[in-house]
């Protein structure tokens, strides 16, 4: 019997595609996934980070703003740790206040508006539907808004205000810079180019309101910073009439007073309408008994009166501003000359 002949197969080592290329996959897709995560961690925790840093500015400009508001509000003077006096001819300027609102309580408004924004994003807890792209617009503007004030302040102080030093104006405009950089590199380079017009319109129009607001005050303060002047008395050289004597007795019996201050040219002639005689016999109060240099306040007497120019007079609870004529004082005081 012939045996059958025996077929041999050639294996070769071939190894198997269905789990080798697989696993690769799932590897390569672990592999991506993994710095994908990383990635949006690493994102949010830089975001987080520029909130805390917004916040924590913002803060610090709470606490400054709210000082210098408490002195303005309790007519104090400011700790001035750098510059001296030359501080608080700024503070205690006409350009301290904003349409006649104190700048350093608007301050307050904008540092918390920033603080509460930045704090509210950090904890992804915004208001009334405000996604997170909006916030971060709301404080890019705010702060474009604050750096725009800041740099025409700055201005001011530089050419209104020569030689002097203010500590808490260059402080707040740190603040201010500061807060504008960091929004705009949190929004990001595509963001700011589609809203630049909008942040141009925004600083065009702190500018053009600031520019208004000072607009009619004097034009070289500046030029007092030296002004050292000291008390003076000047001599009335009218006699009085019986009318004005009797008129001027009269008002110091009502507590009638005229509040003047001794460089004051407008006082010496309301003065010199009562007479040299009369004139002894009125309740005046010198409102800088100890001459006048800039940053020099008035006595409180005068503060607290809230004068808003010299003279002034106060009869009978009545204010009435500037120099007035003998029977018009009569006439508010129920003055009747009996010859």
């Amino acid at each position: 019997m012939k045996q059958a002949p025996v077929r041999r197969l050639l294996v070769l080592p071939i190894k198997c595609s269905s789990s080798g290329p697989s696993q690769d996959t799932e590897s390569e897709a672990e592999t991506t996934s993994v710095p994908s995560s990383s990635s949006f961690s690493s994102s949010l925790a830089s975001s987080n980070s520029t909130y805390n840093w917004r916040a924590g500015i913002g803060a610090v400009g709470i606490i400054e703003t709210a000082y210098l508001t408490y002195l303005k509000l309790s007519g104090s003077d400011a700790f001035c740790p750098l510059g001296g006096g030359s501080c608080g001819d700024v503070l205690n300027s006409d350009y301290a206040f904003f349409f006649g609102v104190p700048l350093p309580l608007l301050g307050l408004i904008a540092y918390g508006f920033v603080t509460t924004l930045s704090l509210q994003l950090s904890a992804k807890n915004l208001p009334f539907g405000i996604n997170e792209t909006t916030g971060r617009l709301l404080l890019l503007g705010s702060s474009t808004s604050m750096a725009t004030a800041s740099a025409y302040f700055l201005y001011i102080l530089s050419t209104k205000f020569a030689g002097t030093s203010c500590s808490y104006c260059l402080a707040s405009a740190l603040l201010s810079f500061s807060l504008f950089f960091i929004s705009l590199k949190d929004v990001g380079l595509q963001e700011v180019q589609k809203v630049v017009g909008l942040q141009v319109c925004i600083a065009s129009l702190v500018f053009a309101t600031l520019s208004t607001s000072y607009s009619n005050l004097p034009s070289a303060p500046s030029s007092q910073a030296n002004i050292d002047l000291p008390y003076f008395t000047t001599e009335i050289t009218k006699e009085s009439s019986p009318f004005a004597l009797s008129l001027a007795r009269h008002l110091h019996s009502i507590g009638a007073k005229m509040y003047g201050a001794f460089w004051c040219s407008h006082c010496l002639e309301q003065k010199e309408m009562f007479g040299r005689e009369a004139a002894k016999l009125l309740d005046c109060i010198e409102c800088f008994p100890d001459g006048y240099k800039t940053g020099t306040k008035m006595i409180k007497a005068c503060a607290d009166a809230n004068l808003e120019g010299f003279p002034t007079w106060v009869i009978n609870g009545q204010v009435l501003s500037g120099e007035m004529e003998l029977e018009k004082l009569a006439e508010v005081s129920g003055f009747q000359f009996n010859e």
